[in-house]
């Protein structure tokens, strides 16, 4: 019976521990599993099982080791805030599938996935002609993001007066420009994008690359900037 009620308290202990744990974390723990959100995970959860009923165990050589990898899982994430690098290291990035319509065998062996696996995602997402993807990026958190070709595109209320039957034939995949503060260098070169032209741009709009958290430049190839200061009185939050 004391075995029994020993079990019942690692077990309630376990359980708010692995709460704290997890709220301490972030939800981004949960909403995007990463490479190393997946390694937390899978580690955390097999820790906390053993201090709830591996009776064989001392229950404080548990916690103190599940407090130490809660502490570096921690740290992992706030390196991942602070560098860009780091991040692609730690996370990985998007690959991109299906460009321009093509699908990209060579991308699709380096994630070791199939094309019937390919078609699955995407008939999950209504698209059973794959002639009606312009893009498909897998994400961070392993899913399938599409873009369709304009043709294959609900028309929005804002483009029914100017509709004239005529379809936007051209389409770019967004390049990103600005990421934390700071002019991806790679997305520059890759498509023939001066230094000077995106500081350019923050002139016109009286900006200086301090003040920009996010800029890219969208499928219609318009320059979007999302600034540090949003200037909202009173922002949503449902925490």
């Amino acid at each position: 019976m004391n075995g029994l009620f020993e079990v019942l308290l690692r077990t309630l202990a376990a359980f708010i521990l692995i709460m704290i744990i997890t709220r301490m974390l972030g939800k981004q723990t949960i909403f995007q599993m990463t490479y190393h959100d997946f390694v937390a995970a899978i580690t955390l959860g097999a820790i906390t099982g053993n201090l709830a009923f591996n009776t064989k165990l001392n229950h404080w050589s548990i916690v103190v080791s599940l407090l130490l990898f809660s502490g570096i899982a921690y740290l992992v994430t706030i390196i991942s805030l602070k560098s860009r690098k780091s991040r692609k290291w730690l996370s990985g990035k998007p690959t991109v599938l299906i460009e321009n319509g093509k699908i990209l065998e060579n991308n699709l062996k380096k994630q070791r996935l199939t094309l019937d696996t390919l078609i699955q995602e995407l008939r999950e997402k209504d698209i059973f002609d794959i002639q009606e993807v312009e893009f498909a990026v897998l994400e961070l958190n392993g899913r399938v993001s599409v873009l369709k070709k304009p043709e294959f595109r609900q028309v929005l209320i804002k483009d029914i007066p100017k509709f004239t039957g005529q379809i936007q034939s051209k389409t770019t995949f967004p390049v990103e420009l600005i990421m934390d503060g700071v002019v991806v260098k790679g997305n520059l070169e890759q498509n023939q994008i001066s230094d000077s032209w995106i500081h350019n741009e923050l002139k016109k709009r009286k900006l200086t690359l301090s003040e920009v958290c996010y800029a890219v430049k969208g499928t219609d190839s318009k320059l979007y900037f999302d600034l540090y200061t949003d200037k909202i009185k009173n922002p949503i939050d449902k925490e």
